[in-house]
């Protein structure tokens, strides 16, 4: 059975950014080394401080709008309340790999729109 994740990444300023995908592990490893240009390359954006997982797309892709547009302190309480301290929970996952700052242009997420 497929799965999808609706997922929560930031950074040091905690800018937070909303995604959905089909591959978890290779996505935030996408954001993490920057191979994709664009919003979580520019503000570096590459710790996972959330995520959710289902095995229906359409759920997937409702669930990260439905987030999309909450306040930002209702995002927070939601990060807070599985992670209070916003610790990377990717951060062993790629401990063996020297991420960098190559180049990209694709885009590997699911779109939603």
């Amino acid at each position: 059975m497929k799965q999808y994740w609706v997922y929560m990444m930031t950074n040091r300023s905690k800018t937070l950014y909303i995604g959905v995908t089909d591959d978890l592990v290779r996505r935030v490893y996408e954001h993490k080394s920057k191979t994709i240009r664009g919003f979580t390359r520019r503000y570096n954006i590459t710790k996972l401080v959330y995520y959710e997982m289902t095995s229906d797309v359409q759920a997937a892709i409702k669930r990260e709008k439905q987030i999309k547009g909450w306040l930002r302190r209702k995002k927070m309480a939601l990060i807070e309340a599985l992670n209070p301290q916003w610790v990377d929970l990717s951060e062993e996952w790629f401990s063996d790999v020297t991420l960098s700052d190559s180049e990209g242009s694709g885009d590997s997420s699911l779109c939603s729109e």
